[in-house]
């Protein structure tokens, strides 16, 4: 269920979300990111994924996210689990000022390996462009958010 920007700016304002990060991999271990074109994290490159939704399984959350943020749709037994993962952001999608609170996530990170042939279409309604980028990249970039960093070490 999606809320109202008055229900949503309460939510964001008095309890976490709780949302589902994906750390695509292709053949040769590179990690997609995109960056960012909302807060919070704006203007970072970040991991794709999203929020869960009310009433929303964790399968039928990782089916919508996957399809939204890469184009095609892929089920979360095909990914796995790295951990649960908090994030903390002084911003939120409405703004930094006193009256716009800041945000906090509890993630479900999980990393999905891509088999050598799949195409993505990376649609650009959370991201202004895409990219592969190698882990050690990754790792020395100051333009990589640290929530983004942070799976890194889970990788196998």
């Amino acid at each position: 269920m999606w809320l109202s920007n008055e229900s949503f700016r309460t939510v964001v304002a008095l309890t976490p979300l709780v949302a589902i990060d994906l750390v695509v991999q292709n053949a040769e271990g590179a990690i997609l990111l995109g960056q960012r074109l909302n807060r919070p994290a704006h203007g970072y490159w970040f991991v794709p994924g999203g929020r869960i939704l009310k009433n929303e399984s964790l399968d039928a959350a990782f089916r919508r996210l996957t399809l939204d943020e890469l184009g095609q749709a892929f089920e979360r037994r095909q990914a796995r689990l790295l951990g649960v993962y908090e994030h903390f952001y002084s911003d939120s999608v409405f703004g930094d000022t006193p009256t716009h609170p800041d945000t906090h996530y509890v993630v479900l990170g999980y990393q999905l390996r891509l088999p050598p042939s799949t195409t993505l279409i990376t649609p650009a309604a959370q991201h202004d462009c895409f990219r592969w980028w190698r882990v050690a990249e990754m790792q020395a970039s100051s333009k990589v958010h640290d929530n983004a960093r942070a799976y890194l070490d889970a990788l196998q």
